[in-house]
């Protein structure tokens, strides 16, 4: 059974679930290049013997900002919400999922829930309070 908050905020819920994901990736975005610099995610990345760990370490941190500026914009929403799947699954299988699932161990449970979330926009789309909405429903109506 319904309460009626259901369908008075249903228009509300994508824009929730992009800009928490949309900060989230910012954040790391931004840790990845201020913080701990491309020579450190570099460095990382050749440590779990990823190829070419400078590219991707760049493509990382970067496509972090600008996913995630994306989704807090509401704007190309499904390819940066796909960027975000992408991530969280390579994240999921070459460094949290050998932990177990406590986060407190390092484990997958807080990349899983940012997967459940990637894919839940990347599905559904960026929802009514989104640049990609006003700009596709002007599209429509010329």
């Amino acid at each position: 059974m319904k309460c009626d908050c259901t369908g008075a905020c249903h228009a509300w819920a994508p824009l929730v679930v992009r800009l928490a994901l949309g900060i989230i990736f910012v954040w790391h975005g931004y840790d990845k290049v201020f913080s701990t610099g491309i020579p450190g995610v570099s460095g990382f990345l050749g440590s779990l013997s990823f190829p070419l760990p400078t590219l991707f370490a760049y493509i990382l941190a970067y496509g972090e900002i600008v996913a995630g500026l994306l989704l807090i914009a509401g704007l190309m929403t499904h390819w940066a919400s796909k960027f975000a799947v992408i991530v969280a699954v390579v994240a999921f299988f070459t460094v949290h999922m050998s932990n177990g699932f406590s986060i407190a161990g390092g484990g997958y449970e807080y990349i899983m829930l940012i997967f459940a979330a990637a894919c839940s926009v990347m599905i559904t789309g960026a929802g009514k309070y989104s640049l990609d909405e006003m700009w596709l429903k002007k599209d429509a109506s010329m």
